[in-house]
């Protein structure tokens, strides 16, 4: 059929499946006897029954028989070989088809010995010659021959038993025994066959002229009618011998090998040939390809550049590395006369394989920019080559996979076989990295990693592809910003670069709940992003203050969410009326808010001042600090005139050593003199007003000061701490957990006991419902405390100072 085609060798048959038909197959191999029975073929019986089975470079599987195989039909100079087929898409073989092939082939004639040297095994075959005997004189003595040696009664004509010879011994083997171990043995009309597989127990390495041999050194012995005779069945193939320098393959084969060469003399070369796969070449062809054969004295010499033709470049793998390997199948017959055998014909058949050489890839970047196509092209590839998955973002898919993640691959095929693997990816595709870089570009990357398989070793190796693109298509986001009465606003649009952008306020990642916590509008849509701050807020700046008002600014900056890295900065500024600062209350009552400026960072906000610099702040932030007084204190000064009455006071600070003021901020509070208002008045009795206690737990902690700076604590190893009687003690109660500016500490009770029991007696009252205990001797003192970089939040914090006393009891002291 055309599925299959047949060679006759010389003394070999080889059989073709091609690759078109049987690519992507599973094969089995059977070979038919004469009965029709079908053994199917392993490794063990193909040395043993000289069978061998490979596949060349186009991916067609080869069998090659010896025309002495154990299943050839051989008559006179002319041999069969029929083989089965199963090709199965599965590796179970099920639903396997079954094809048939018989090839006959003619050879002769043959020489007194003959020696091959196969893939997987070495054969000899030699010529019997016995003596003709007149039938008539054989008479009874056959019987009696075969009482004397009854192993020999197989047959009129066959093989008895076979001697190893091994430097240390001797070892025969009958002939099922060494059948058993894997040599094949045969015999025909005229020949006796000794098969051996190459890594049979009886195989020796010798050295010839530095090249080393598998050898075995082995007598026959064979029945032939009354007679037991022996032959000389050495064989010896060589195992090395093969050099690689100068982009050239030298094969080197000694002639004559001790095991052939033994008790021979007068050695003549008759016949000399060499050929590529099994082919012989003429000198012409040798010399069109540049091989060199050169016979010398003690050895024949075949050279072959590296890439010449006949042989052929296959892909590598080499610790993960893609590379080529050469191979080239090389076939030498060597012809020689001696005094021994007569001639002998020597058939070597050497695969050859070079070493690993790397071979660079070449990646071009074709990427369309206006069809928004990454286009990589990746080669050159051997044909031998195939890509079979890609790798991205940690998930391998095939070929056919990856069009749904938007992955088309093309390959590109050569006049030469060679090809190449085109890769094409939208820029949008979800694997595609994207990231703003500057200005107006976006830098695209695709990273994947190919797959691929090698035909038919099945070998696999993966290269990575790494591409970058720069485009300019970045939008960036930009913003608008208002104000209101009591807000600083902007909103920003989102453009295309900014998805992972982290929105910061004063270096402080803005999230929804930090919002809630500050009372800011924060609001994202996809699209827009809103955010509005009340003038008096953390993270607003005051830039300076006039008569026309307070310029304030809001400054939001967007980040990149990996490197933290600024990315934009937007900001609005407004001018607040100054009354935002100030509440006049009718009852006489100013409430002033002065701000720190941005320009004064070294001005101690808690040192503000009014007129009377005995008036200071009752609340202190960091950005802010509140006054509380009555109009008619705090060296407040009136006007008056014909329908209001006018209260004037400055918030100062003033520079230490110094009584020019670098901060002031005026108040003016207006009251109409003759004010006439109709209300609706109805008699009522209102509840008086109450405060309703609640119950919780509260974070605190108590703390002991070395002095009334309060800024250095005792540390926990300090304790116990020494002090004299009357000495003072200076204690800080501070409310934790907590950022929320309308809460105040207030403290209600303290006591001190004599043990570290809270309710231990006897107990002395320090505070009593917030007030020094009027019956002390040394009342507690109270300690104003301002804002300062330990100290955001004053009012929750209370500080007091305590002297140190003794309990007593009558005149005893109770503990020290």
């Amino acid at each position: 059929t055309g599925s299959m085609s047949s060679e006759c060798l010389g003394n070999l048959l080889r059989i073709t499946l091609s690759a078109e038909y049987f690519e992507d197959k599973y094969l089995t191999f059977s070979v038919v006897d004469r009965f029709g029975t079908a053994w199917e073929i392993d490794e063990a019986m193909a040395s043993q029954c000289g069978y061998t089975v490979t596949y060349n470079f186009w991916g067609n599987a080869e069998f090659r028989a010896s025309a002495l195989s154990c299943h050839s039909q051989a008559e006179k100079d002319v041999f069969t070989v029929t083989i089965q087929i199963k090709a199965s898409h599965t590796s179970d073989m099920k639903n396997a088809a079954t094809h048939l092939k018989t090839a006959t082939c003619h050879y002769g004639p043959w020489s007194p010995r003959e020696l091959v040297c196969e893939k997987n095994y070495m054969e000899v075959s030699v010529r019997k010659e016995v003596p003709q005997i007149v039938p008539d004189f054989i008479q009874d003595e056959l019987e009696d021959w075969a009482l004397a040696f009854p192993e020999a009664k197989a047959g009129e004509s066959s093989i008895w038993q076979i001697v190893f010879h091994q430097p240390e011994k001797k070892k025969a083997l009958l002939v099922s025994d060494a059948w058993r171990a894997g040599y094949g043995l045969n015999t025909t009309e005229s020949r006796i066959l000794l098969r051996i597989p190459h890594s049979a127990a009886q195989v020796q390495l010798v050295k010839a002229q530095g090249i080393t041999f598998s050898a075995v050194r082995s007598s026959t012995f064979y029945k032939q009618r009354w007679m037991i005779l022996m032959v000389d069945t050495a064989v010896a193939c060589p195992v090395d011998g093969v050099d690689y320098a100068n982009k050239t393959i030298t094969w080197t084969v000694p002639k004559y090998v001790q095991p052939l060469s033994a008790g021979a003399t007068g050695f003549k070369d008759v016949f000399i040939e060499a050929g590529v796969d099994l082919h012989k070449l003429s000198a012409e062809e040798m010399v069109s390809r540049k091989y060199s054969l050169s016979n010398d004295l003690d050895s024949i010499t075949i050279k072959i550049p590296i890439g010449a033709e006949g042989g052929y470049y296959k892909t590598s793998v080499s610790s993960g590395q893609h590379g080529t390997k050469y191979y080239i199948s090389l076939f030498l017959e060597h012809q020689w006369e001696d005094t021994k055998w007569g001639l002998t014909k020597h058939t070597i058949i050497k695969e050859v394989e070079t070493p690993f050489e790397h071979v660079e890839l070449t990646m071009t970047n074709n990427t369309n920019l206006s069809t928004r196509l990454m286009n990589v092209t990746l080669g050159v590839f051997l044909p031998d080559v195939e890509l079979v998955s890609l790798t991205f973002e940690g998930a391998t898919v095939t070929v056919l996979e990856a069009i749904q993640h938007g992955y088309q691959t093309r390959e590109n095929r050569y006049a030469n076989g060679s090809q190449t693997y085109t890769i094409q990816v939208p820029f949008d595709a979800e694997s595609i990295k994207k990231e703003y870089t500057r200005d107006d570009i976006r830098t695209y990357t695709l990273n994947v990693t190919l797959d691929f398989i090698i035909h038919p070793t099945r070998e696999t190796f993966a290269i990575p592809v790494t591409t970058v693109s720069a485009v300019k298509d970045a939008v960036l986001p930009n913003a608008r910003g208002f104000c209101d009465e009591k807000n600083l606003c902007l909103t920003i649009a989102r453009g295309n670069v900014d998805q992972k952008w982290l929105l910061f306020i004063s270096n402080q990642h803005l999230t929804p709940e930090a919002a809630q916590k500050h009372g800011y509008s924060l609001s994202d849509n996809g699209t827009h992003l809103a955010i509005c701050a009340p003038f008096l807020s953390p993270h607003v700046d005051y830039e300076d203050i006039h008569s026309s008002g307070i310029m304030a600014s809001l400054h939001l900056t967007l980040k990149d969410g990996v490197t933290l890295a600024n990315r934009r900065d937007f900001s609005i500024s407004c001018r607040f009326s100054p009354s935002q600062l100030m509440r006049c209350l009718p009852n006489g009552t100013v409430v002033i808010t002065a701000v720190k400026l941005v320009g004064f960072a070294d001005v101690d906000i808690s040192q503000l001042v009014l007129r009377d610099r005995q008036c200071k702040p009752t609340l202190v932030t960091e950005k802010t600090a509140t006054f509380k007084f009555n109009v008619n204190t705090c060296g407040t000064s009136r006007k008056f005139n014909s329908t209001t009455m006018t209260y004037e006071n400055d918030v100062l600070y003033f520079r230490p050593g110094s009584d020019m003021p670098v901060y002031q901020l005026k108040c003016i509070c207006w009251y109409a003199i003759k004010q006439t208002v109709d209300v609706q008045y109805e008699s009522k009795n209102n509840p008086a007003p109450s405060i309703k206690p609640g119950f919780g737990s509260l974070a605190l902690s108590l703390k002991l000061f070395k002095d009334k700076t309060f800024s250095n604590p005792y540390k926990e190893s300090e304790y116990p701490v020494v002090k004299y009687l009357r000495e003072a003690l200076y204690f800080e109660v501070e409310l934790l957990q907590s950022e929320d500016v309308r809460l105040e500490l207030n403290l209600k009770d303290c006591w001190a006991t004599n043990s570290q029991s809270s309710a231990s007696h006897p107990q002395w009252p320090i505070l009593r419902n917030g007030c020094e205990n009027s019956e002390d001797s040394y009342r507690t003192i109270f300690h104003q405390v301002n804002f300062s970089p330990r100290v955001k939040f004053p009012q929750h914090l209370k500080r007091f100072e305590v002297r140190l006393f003794n309990f007593i009891q009558s005149t005893t002291l109770l503990q020290e």
